[in-house]
């Protein structure tokens, strides 16, 4: 295929997608959601490309498009189920069950601190970063009082914490997968990344404890009971991750299948309990029956309530990348970058460039770029682009999926007074790596 760099599809879409870029990061002054420009630039570069190659005649730019809806399909459909489960563990009250076991412990500020970032570390490799992300800030959040002061350090922290997690794992993030998938990093290696991720997360998370507030957040009372059928949810969401897993490892299927496979079991729970499991629930608290104009579980208020803006967001984000691939920029920056600076330096600068362009489409465009790199590098740009994504909010999925938890609290702007700290944890971990891995 022969480039398009240097035609004007090349600089025009270019152009384009820096402009939907700015307006993604200015997103809390402009009060426009990420996805709506994306998603526009997005396709709108791929008509240009279909303009250009129907003047000039050839190309295969639909071949390469039915390639990426593969891959964004797959992405899409791992997340909705993700966070449907989400969904459906809030509505059946095991994250205020949660919150409510953390205050009764009456732990203060900064307890709360490393206890939501803590578990978001252990929790990060199996339910993956977003996921983990997701469900810790929506902890922290409701623990917080709505004490700024303590949001933005927490979720910082969670956020570092659930891309550093994920970082050692093969499912613990898209792009630790997308390295699993392509056989660049057999299973048990990732082993390799566990230090380099804990060294990660520890540094930034002792500076960021100094500004958490040293106060006691109001102790509640109240016992919350979660709903019928909650702890059966738990255990078939983690059961979802497993089979996820296993159809890849076992099967060598897409781990979407098996979490959609997860997704049909609780529909049918969720059938269960509209039918009769609310019903036997009042018989034991002693409540009357359920007359007809109770509210009853309904599976698909928990699939609505997905964070659309946030998937609509990945399908944007990799439509316009695919389209840069395409045009031949991402073969222009491998050989500028790998051929000249060499694997260290680059996969270095992978994990920066990671936190401006999300790091699912960075890792993307370096597994299309397939530098010729051993054991040991490829361990690197997965843990540079694993951790690189914590620089700024928009660099992670973890990242951006905790910006639409708090849009008052934690924003852009908030996550990037920080950066200098996550910084030092970013270059410690690289040092870590050097010493740990075998080259």
């Amino acid at each position: 295929m022969h480039s398009l760099t240097v035609t004007w599809v090349g600089y025009l879409s270019l152009i384009c997608f820096c402009l939907a870029y700015g307006l993604v990061i200015f997103e809390e002054q402009i009060h426009m959601r990420k996805s709506k420009p994306v998603i526009l630039i997005g396709c709108f570069m791929w008509a240009l490309i279909g303009l250009y190659e129907a003047q000039h005649g050839g190309g295969h730019a639909h071949d390469h498009v039915k390639e990426l809806i593969a891959e964004i399909g797959e992405l899409f459909f791992f997340l909705l189920v993700a966070m449907t489960y989400i969904n459906t563990l809030e509505e059946r009250n095991v994250f205020q069950a949660l919150r409510s076991w953390l205050l009764t412990k009456g732990f203060g500020f900064r307890k709360l601190f490393w206890a939501t970032g803590g578990i978001t570390f252990l929790l990060s490799p199996l339910a993956d970063n977003l996921t983990s992300a997701l469900l810790m800030s929506t902890v922290a959040l409701a623990v917080s009082n709505g004490n700024g002061r303590f949001i933005v350090p927490a979720f910082v922290n969670i956020v570092v914490a659930a891309n550093a997690g994920g970082a050692w794992s093969p499912f613990g993030d898209i792009t630790t997968l997308m390295v699993w998938t392509a056989g660049k990093v057999p299973t048990m290696d990732f082993s390799y990344l566990l230090l380099p991720s804990v060294i990660n997360w520890l540094i930034p998370a002792s500076i960021m404890y100094f500004a958490v507030p040293d106060e006691q957040p109001e102790v509640g009372e109240e016992k919350v009971e979660m709903k019928p059928g909650a702890k059966f949810i738990i255990g078939l969401g983690i059961f979802t991750v497993a089979t996820a897993v296993s159809f890849h490892q076992f099967l060598h299927l897409p781990p979407f299948l098996g979490m959609m496979f997860g997704l049909g079991l609780l529909m049918m729970k969720g059938f269960y309990l509209k039918r009769w499991g609310e019903q036997k629930h009042r018989k034991k608290m002693g409540l009357p029956e359920k007359s007809n104009n109770d509210e009853k579980f309904d599976i698909f208020t928990k699939v609505e309530g997905v964070e659309f803006d946030t998937l609509l967001f990945f399908f944007g984000v990799l439509t316009a990348v695919g389209a840069l691939q395409y045009i031949g920029y991402l073969a222009l920056a491998s050989e500028s970058m790998y051929g000249n600076l060499g694997p260290t330096t680059s996969n270095i600068i992978v994990g920066v460039l990671s936190a401006i362009v999300d790091n699912i489409p960075v890792m993307y465009a370096v597994l299309k770029m397939s530098p010729e790199m051993g054991l040991d590098q490829w361990l690197l740009v997965t843990l540079t682009a694993g951790v690189g994504g914590s620089l700024l909010s928009v660099g992670s999925a973890a990242g951006v999926a905790v910006m639409g938890v708090d849009r008052k609290n934690y924003t852009f702007m908030s996550h990037l007074k920080w950066a200098p700290v996550i910084a030092l944890g970013y270059i410690a971990s690289i040092a870590t790596w050097y010493f740990v891995t075998p080259h």
